[in-house]
């Protein structure tokens, strides 16, 4: 194993000062090429690569952000969660940024609240992105006001506007609202909804959306067919299998998420309900596999990629160049007509 080479042996041996050394590593402008290439050609000759903890220390940025995940259950089968993972690890690279990837499955476990902590604290980040928190999440709070840059997928906290904090939402209420007149229009009346996790923005906001939609159309809330979720498919296999105990049925469901809507599906094919001959089912998000299930789902897009593109620019601009005012970014959404949904005979 060779011997770890420093700057101060670099320096040696390229005949230039330390200093030198450091702002060639640096890519400082007033450093003649000729130096510079003699630089250069000891450290690839020497593979040397400069000691990040001294560089944190004397402080200088690491170029990696971390991407928190917080999920209890299985985050690679579900599409969503590793489409945001990946869009975000891409979005990184391109701009010359690693990724420091966690799944938290407890924020309420001390040692994954002192290891998230000590990423910020120790300066092996440079700040972080948060997907799956709930909507008031201490972690997240404490780390925004110690002064760390921060950004948020789903949270909505009024009077909460510090500048180093990044809100990125998606705009669930017209979401859900344009799910709702989708079904009324093919004649539903009879409209169920199986929601998602309550404590984090999306659900209780779409299901507002929901009870604003049916408002509107002067349709009641049938509370058999109110059913508790949890953005994940089990969740949704769950709620149909309790609700396929009641006497009557409602002719359409509107799931908070696809992944919601593929296990509410399966439950009702186990026990030949047929969709959407015998009920009708709505989605939310236009997952990966929406377009390929059977019947393909009628659902609410929401652009995601252009979402953690544009998240992961706004944290790196405000890591290099300061955050200076509070950032909040809703995605709008657009509906998609596939076939899960059938008009039925006016009630």
């Amino acid at each position: 194993m060779n011997k770890e080479m420093n700057s101060t042996e670099i320096a040696k041996l390229a005949g230039v000062s330390r200093s030198t050394v450091s702002r060639v590593i640096n890519n400082y402008a007033n450093v003649p090429e000729k130096t510079k290439k003699k630089v250069m050609k000891v450290i690839e000759q020497y593979n040397y690569y400069p000691n990040l903890s001294a560089q944190v220390l004397a402080g200088k940025r690491t170029r990696t952000i971390g991407l928190f995940m917080i999920d209890s259950g299985r985050v690679s089968s579900d599409m969503i969660s590793s489409l945001l993972l990946a869009r975000v690890i891409e979005s990184a690279s391109s701009h010359g940024y690693y990724v420091l990837t966690h799944i938290v499955r407890d924020t309420k476990e001390q040692e994954e609240v002192r290891a998230i902590k000590e990423s910020f604290y120790q300066r092996r980040i440079d700040g972080g992105v948060f997907i799956g928190a709930a909507n008031h999440e201490p972690l997240i709070e404490e780390l925004i006001a110690e002064g760390f840059m921060v950004a948020i997928v789903d949270q909505h906290l009024p009077g909460r506007s510090e500048p180093n904090r990044m809100v990125f939402n998606f705009d669930n209420e017209t979401g859900v609202g344009q799910a709702i007149d989708y079904l009324v229009s093919l004649g539903h009346k009879r409209i169920g909804m199986i929601n998602g996790d309550m404590k984090r923005y999306s659900g209780p906001s779409k299901w507002r959306g929901f009870q604003a939609a049916m408002a509107r159309h002067s349709l009641p809330l049938v509370q058999q067919w109110m059913m508790p979720g949890d953005f994940n498919e089990a969740s949704g296999y769950k709620a149909v299998k309790e609700l396929l105990k009641s006497a009557a049925l409602p002719t359409a469901i509107f799931a908070a998420n696809d992944s919601v809507a593929f296990g509410a599906m399966r439950a009702l094919q186990e026990e030949g309900i047929r969709v959407p001959h015998d009920l009708s089912i709505m989605g939310f998000d236009d997952h990966t596999l929406s377009a390929h299930y059977s019947p393909a789902l009628t659902t609410i897009r929401i652009d995601f990629s252009e979402m953690m593109d544009r998240l992961t620019r706004t944290l790196i601009s405000s890591i290099e160049n300061g955050a200076e005012a509070f950032s909040l970014v809703t995605a709008g959404t657009e509906l998609v007509i596939r076939h899960s949904c059938k008009r039925v005979d006016s009630e």
